[in-house]
């Protein structure tokens, strides 16, 4: 799959795509039925697909400091697009000055001049342009001057996760907050992730027997609620039963709230300056703080052991 950053990074004699646009966070399961009809589409047509999002999210430069929590960074959206056969992603480089163009000029500048787009797939709440001014009826009147059609793809998926919610970015990101991973595993039909690079810490785990990765997560990441999950700790394409750690380690009077890991039943991992996934299978419990040392250790081995068979269990 071809990754582009900008419009200038499109080759040269670019041909005629199938085209969608979105900030697509998360990839989740809705986001999934419209990126596979655009490629279901362009493989009946015999020409890419090509999926436009944006970098940063456009809240913070039109409303700056409401930058919404991740769910994803653009690689892994990336990885997740290119496994439902996407052929190429761009990413715009989202400014002011990009903001205010005009619906006909988006169009024309992206999808036209650059992406030669022969049908925009699209879901039926899509805005676009200067103050989201264009819809999805604006697309297709445009489609009219510049032969290209327009299909939209009802992406509203509901389950049991947020009560029977539609399946929504937004969704995604409260259930997270809550500590609901089950249910965003729901709604993205895989666990959450949190990805960074594993610094040294205070090290207190390795003292208590239970060696965890700190993880220096990325920016505007969206962290679930401070308390103990199961899980795994991806590292170089292994997948391994985790216990995992979040919240400001208050039996220590922690004041910096961390991702830590304890991979299950590994010996001597040297994780350090590696770049990790922490993929959140389910909750086990909250945040506590115990009265002694010996309270804490009880109840981690507790932890372990109920992490290692709900890893088994969802595996």
């Amino acid at each position: 799959m071809q990754r582009w950053r900008g419009l200038e990074d499109i080759p040269e004699g670019w041909g005629r795509s199938v085209v969608t646009i979105g900030s697509y966070d998360g990839v989740h399961r809705g986001h999934q039925l419209i990126i596979g009809k655009a490629v279901a589409r362009a493989r009946e047509l015999g020409i890419p697909a090509v999926v436009v999002t944006f970098d940063p999210h456009p809240s913070e430069v039109v409303r700056p400091g409401t930058h919404p929590p991740l769910l994803a960074p653009h690689h892994r959206r990336a990885e997740l697009m290119a496994g439902l056969g996407v052929d190429a992603v761009l990413v715009l480089p989202f400014t002011k000055e990009f903001s205010t163009l005009e619906p006909a000029d988006f169009v024309a500048k992206v999808l036209v001049d650059k992406l030669h787009a022969q049908v925009v797939v699209e879901g039926p709440n899509f805005r676009f342009g200067h103050k989201a001014a264009g819809n999805v009826a604006t697309l297709a009147e445009l489609g009219t001057t510049y032969d290209y059609t327009v299909e939209v793809i009802d992406l509203y998926e509901r389950g049991a996760a947020g009560g029977g919610e539609a399946f929504s970015s937004t969704l995604t990101r409260r259930l997270v907050a809550e500590g609901d991973v089950a249910g965003a595993s729901e709604v993205l039909g895989r666990p959450h992730r949190v990805e960074g690079v594993v610094v040294r810490g205070a090290q207190r785990g390795r003292e208590l027997g239970f060696p965890t990765a700190n993880v220096e997560t990325l920016p505007h990441t969206a962290i679930p609620a401070d308390g103990v999950y199961a899980g795994l700790l991806q590292v170089e394409g292994e997948a391994m039963p985790a216990a995992i750690s979040v919240g400001t380690n208050p039996q220590f009077d922690g004041k910096t709230r961390t991702v830590e890991a304890y991979a299950i039943d590994r010996v001597g991992l040297d994780l350090y300056g590696l770049h990790v996934g922490v993929d959140f299978i389910a909750y086990i419990r909250g945040q506590e703080k115990f009265d002694t040392l010996d309270a804490l250790l009880e109840r981690m081995a507790v932890d372990v052991k109920l992490a290692r068979g709900l890893v088994a269990g969802a595996e």
